[in-house]
Order: C-alpha cells, then structure tokens, then sequence
C-alpha cells in the first residue's frame, strides 16, 4: 500500500542493536581498571574462533589494521601485485598501496562479487595474493577463486567485513574447514586467511574492530606481534601481577591492538549475531517480496549453497524506465525521512587511483553500470516489519511516480 503520509522520524539507514548485556559487560571492564588488551579480548577470541570454526582469531582495532597486518605477515611488499575487486571500499586497495605494492582492480559480476573471468585475466608474474571481498554479506565464488589461487601459488586473504555468520557449502566463512576444502594442500590452506569487522553499522559491532582467522600457528604469532608494535609482551602479559615488565621487539609492528572495551561488545553481539541476521533474512525477504514483480527494479542476486548473511539489501534502479535519476531518488526517499547510502564508489573512479594508477572511468564496464543504479535501503533487527512495508512502498509510488 502507498503511504499516504510521511513518517514523522527519520529512519537512519543503519543502527547498531546495543542490549543491557553489552552495557553492563562495558560498565565492567571500566570498573575494572583494566580498559586496554587484556582478559575480554582473549574472551571475544576465544569464542569467536569457536564460532567461525577456526583454530586462532586474533582481534584487532578494524578489518582495515586486519587487512594491512595479513598482507604484512604474508611478505607482501614492493614489486608485488595484489588482485583487487573494483566495487568495494577503498580501505580494500588502500592497504595494498601502503605497503608498496600494486593494487590490481578487477570488475564484478552482476552478483556485486568479483569476476572469476577478470580475475583469471589479471595473475600476471607478479601477482601475490587475491583478496576477494563478500560483498553484503553473500560469499564469492570460493572454488574458482581457491581454483586459480592453488594454480598459480598465490595467497588469499578474505576481506569479509560484511560477512560475518555468513557460510559457503555449509560452512562458515572465516572456518578452517572451509579453508580446507578449498585447498590442495595444507600448507595452500595456511596461505588462506578472512579478516572481518565489527564497525557500528556492521551485523554485529565493537564500535571499531576487527579479527582475522587463520588456521597457521606462525601466522596467528605474526599477527599478534605485528598489532602490537613487535613486542614479545602485551600490556596484560607486562602490567598484572603474573607478568614481567621486561619485553623484546622482534619486528617494526604497529599498533592495532582492540581493548577490552571493545571486547565487551564483542562477546555479546556474537551470541546474538545468529538472531540478527535471522532478523536480517526475514526483512530482506519482505523487501524481495515487495519488488519481485516491478520490472523498473532489480532485486539482489541470492545463489545457493551460500547462507546470506544480509549486511546490506541493495536494489538497483533500471534508469532507463524512469524519469528520475539515482541521486534524485536518494533525495526523493530522504525527503520521506528514509535514510539510505551507496556501496560503493568503484575505487577506480576516486581521484587518488586514477591519479597514481591511471585507471579511468570505462575500466570496469559492470561495476561502473552497477554504481550509477544502486541504492542500499535500510536493513537492521530494530527495523520493524512495519518499517520496512513504509520503505517498500515509498520506493514503489516513487517507480510509479516516475515510471516512462
């Protein structure tokens, strides 16, 4: 049904879901005295590597610090070419440039994931890695990719920052498992990493966070050295009264670490995250439900055997049966007190990497068609069903308005 009246608050386009459990545990630790590194975190580890199914998981303050940190461990450096999706955020390819390395950006498939036939074109003699990005919450195509990656040696590092409690085949992304079915060896499977975030709007959140998973001891060494500036002691292993105050820098390591501040989040959003993107799935269906038939329309691209973990619910707009472009249609929705975005502006489009790289505008012909038509709705477990039929139908008399 057409709303015939605008609702009278703002629908942000994205809420964190925050309980009393969260509140109290955060309440905790600051009465604690102990606000840093520390017992919580290795909690929030500990249950997520639980949770995902992989022998260690190492928290840090972003999935971007995790990304950085994965790629540093794994060598990656000057010379080197790292294979990038094109629609993603730009932290994905940023990482790569910090290190002295090539971003290689790639297009997508209609699905927004990356596109197994660009990907394949890309490895040249210098390419290290793949990092392939799960975008809204929907696992890429992990045989080919793992395929090509086990041919030609290459590492692959998962940026799953919207993927969390997603899986693939009936395993979760971020799994050792998975990791395993994927590769030829052991040792191909110890190359494989997934690095996620707990950002605010993210399916469940610290504030700021991150974690990677892997399955490779050294690794999982690496990378707690490297979050924490190269020293042989963290804080909790230097500052209580079973610690030692003296330590060793082994590497020139940063500083990521997550606090367990962040952590009491963490340990609470994880038990609920199944019931969030239950929450999720449910509303995503309403809105799938509701555009299924409007050919002005495209709903997103669902496959099988990939639990969707719905991040983000991305329609797009077919402009060429509308009277309307996508940013008036962004304005037409905010002016009905609906809050949306856009995910994302392809990285070969910002100034910097068509500046230092010299990609163009026409690079990437389906990530690029996508941009122009894509609007995120808003999708969250405070939502109420109501909300969503508010959106659904806002969106619907807006085609109707417009409609050629």
């Amino acid at each position: 049904m057409t709303p015939t009246t605008v609702r009278e608050e703002f629908l942000p386009f994205a809420l964190p879901s925050i309980g009393e459990e969260e509140i109290s545990e955060v309440v905790d630790s600051l009465r604690s005295g102990w606000i840093t590194t520390g017992s919580k975190v290795k909690r929030f580890e500990s249950d997520f590597a639980e949770y995902v199914g992989s022998k260690h998981a190492i928290a840090v303050n972003s999935c971007t610090a995790g990304l950085h940190i994965a790629l540093t461990a794994m060598g990656i450096g000057p010379g080197d070419e790292v294979i990038v999706p094109t629609l993603t955020f730009c932290s994905t390819a940023n990482v790569v440039v910090h290190l002295g390395a090539r971003p290689i950006l790639i297009d997508v498939n209609e699905d927004f994931n990356i596109s197994i036939e660009a990907l394949d074109s890309a490895i040249s003699s210098r390419t290290k890695a793949i990092m392939p990005v799960h975008y809204g919450g929907q696992a890429c195509d992990l045989d080919s990719i793992h395929d090509l990656a086990n041919s030609h040696d290459l590492i692959v590092v998962e940026d799953a920052a919207h993927a969390v409690g997603a899986d693939y085949r009936g395993r979760k992304i971020g799994s050792d498992a998975l990791r395993s079915s994927l590769s030829r060896s052991d040792s191909q499977a110890e190359r494989c990493m997934s690095v996620f975030s707990f950002y605010a709007i993210k399916n469940m959140t610290t504030g700021e966070g991150g974690m990677i998973a892997t399955s490779n001891d050294n690794l999982a060494k690496q990378f707690r050295l490297l979050a924490m500036h190269g020293m042989s002691r963290d804080s909790w292993n230097r500052y209580t009264s079973a610690g030692s105050w003296h330590y060793e820098v082994v590497m020139a390591g940063y500083k990521c670490n997550m606090t367990d501040i962040q952590a009491s989040l963490g340990i609470h959003q994880l038990r609920k995250l199944d019931g969030f993107i239950n929450r999720r799935t449910h509303l995503a269906q309403l809105y799938s439900e509701a555009f299924a038939d409007v050919p002005e329309l495209d709903i997103p691209i669902v496959h099988d055997h990939r639990k969707h973990a719905w991040h983000l619910y991305v329609i797009r707009l077919r402009t060429g049966m509308l009277r309307i472009n996508r940013a008036q249609f962004i304005d037409e929705l905010k002016s009905r007190n609906i809050g949306t975005s856009v995910h994302f502006i392809p990285v070969h489009l910002h100034p910097f990497y068509q500046r230092t790289f010299a990609y163009r505008m026409g690079d990437f012909p389906v990530a690029e068609s996508i941009y122009e038509r894509i609007v995120s709705l808003p999708l969250y477990p405070q939502m109420t069903d109501q909300d969503v039929t508010y959106v659904a139908d806002s969106v619907l008399d807006l085609v109707k308005q417009y409609r050629k």
